[in-house]
């Protein structure tokens, strides 16, 4: 029985080759050697780098917000409860 599938070899990811290893092992070696060296300086920094995550966060975890014509296609019977405006309460 001899079966023949034909496989789509796809290129091994950066992730699993020498060159990420051997990057992601001076990478640790490099904070490493940041942090016992220069904890003064890096504690310094840590105000700033909150700061700067503020705007990163906002960017990268509100993906979804602000897409064109998405209120373009809902129905024209909106539930109140979508709606932002006050209810009448006649």
């Amino acid at each position: 029985m001899n079966h023949q599938h034909e496989e789509h070899d796809s290129p091994p990811s950066f992730w699993s080759s020498r060159y990420a290893i051997g990057l992601l092992v001076i990478g640790a070696v490099a904070a490493y050697f940041l942090l016992t060296e220069h904890l003064a300086h890096v504690v310094g920094a840590l105000p700033y780098l909150l700061l700067l995550a503020c705007p990163l966060m906002h960017v990268f975890m509100h993906g979804g917000h602000g897409r064109h014509g998405h209120h373009q296609n809902k129905p024209d019977d909106v539930d109140d409860k979508t709606s932002h405006r006050p209810r009448d309460p006649s």
